[in-house]
């Protein structure tokens, strides 16, 4: 791998941890010494790139560190494929429209070379059996959870009965046959 590969992926693993990574961890994903991520760490903060940390401890990116994607690789672009198929599949109607808006945008901007990656891709997402039926705009839910306020909600609690409270969501997850909501 160029030196220059290996600074770009450098930076990318510490874009990915919130927490410090030790030059151990970064050695085994680049497989290279730790002495060779000693070496790329300095270029790197000679270059001004804020990479703080120490040798043991572990070493964070910067806030403020504005160096552009350059370009998703095949792996990358399967792994988003795969995730928006899911989501078309498995969320509910608003995420499912957006996850094929992303899926189009990603293939205009993509070079020539690698349309094919997505085109070709061959991964299926197998249908739900017992798909949810929102009774609820999720939509809503997740636009409550962005702006950290509460929301009424009605529902049928265990025996049946209509039950309404004031709920402050925030997080859900997706299931193939439901969706809960994590809320006080």
């Amino acid at each position: 791998m160029r030196r220059a590969d290996r600074l770009l992926r450098l930076i990318q693993i510490l874009r990915r941890h919130r927490k410090p990574v030790t030059a151990d961890t970064i050695s085994a994903e680049l497989e290279v010494s730790v002495r060779t991520i000693y070496r790329d760490i300095a270029v790197l903060q000679a270059e001004r790139v804020p990479v703080r940390g120490e040798a043991g401890i572990g070493y964070v990116l910067g806030d403020g560190f504005d160096l552009p994607p350059l370009m998703f690789s095949p792996s990358e672009i399967e792994a988003l494929i795969l995730g928006l198929r899911w989501v078309q599949q498995h969320g509910d109607r608003e995420l499912a429209r957006a996850s094929r808006d992303v899926a189009a945008k990603i293939t205009a901007v993509l070079p020539s070379h690698l349309k094919p990656v997505i085109a070709e891709a061959t991964f299926v997402v197998a249908p739900s059996i017992s798909a949810p039926v929102d009774s609820i705009d999720m939509a809503n839910l997740r636009a409550a959870v962005r702006r950290g306020s509460k929301v009424n909600v009605q529902y049928c609690d265990a025996n049946g009965s209509q039950t309404e409270r004031t709920i402050w969501p925030f997080a859900f997850t997706y299931h193939q046959a439901a969706r809960i909501v994590v809320c006080w």
